[in-house]
């Protein structure tokens, strides 16, 4: 019953808490990007905020309702991927997952406790570890692949530029 009311309380407080949690995602980028990102609203000039607007809110719903991999992952690999091309070390990676955990504690713990939701709050956040854990799944399938793809680069590289120097004999029959 009580993890019911934590989903209506937090429902009610949906665009706070995803906006806030927004600004923890911004405020890992640089001053310059992060305020870039929380400013520029036009999703053609700031698609990677448009994403983690779009995400966050999908995210979002998933952690108050209930994690299902395969809901998660249309909200969740978008973001991924996007931090995956970026400067991050895997853990900065991710964290914006575990921010959410300060978002509620930090602006709406004194509300939750009062109403005595602290259990239901916990099983909340065992929910966020779960979608913590899916997002480094995702983020190391993804650096796999981009080092997969610069050895196929390199590999090309060298295998041409030794054709053209003659020292790779092609064999006729391919």
């Amino acid at each position: 019953m009580s993890q019911k009311n934590l989903a209506l309380f937090l429902e009610k407080r949906k665009s706070a808490v995803v906006s806030k949690w927004f600004d923890e995602v911004a405020a890992s980028y640089a001053p310059d990007a992060g305020q870039f990102l929380k400013k520029q609203q036009d999703p053609f000039s700031n698609p990677v905020g448009m994403s983690f607007r779009d995400g966050l809110s999908g995210l979002f719903d998933q952690v108050v309702h209930g994690i299902d991999r395969e809901g998660a992952l249309p909200f969740l690999d978008p973001l991924i991927r996007i931090r995956a091309v970026q400067a991050f070390t895997p853990s900065q990676a991710i964290a914006f997952i575990f921010s959410l955990k300060t978002v509620l504690r930090r602006n709406f713990g004194k509300e939750i406790y009062a109403q005595q939701l602290q259990e239901a709050l916990v099983e909340l956040e065992s929910r966020i570890d779960t979608l913590g854990f899916l997002a480094f799944d995702l983020f190391m399938e993804c650096r796999e692949k981009i080092y997969q793809l610069k050895a196929n680069t390199e590999r090309n590289t060298i295998y041409r530029a030794f054709a053209r120097a003659g020292l790779i004999k092609e064999d006729p029959e391919n």
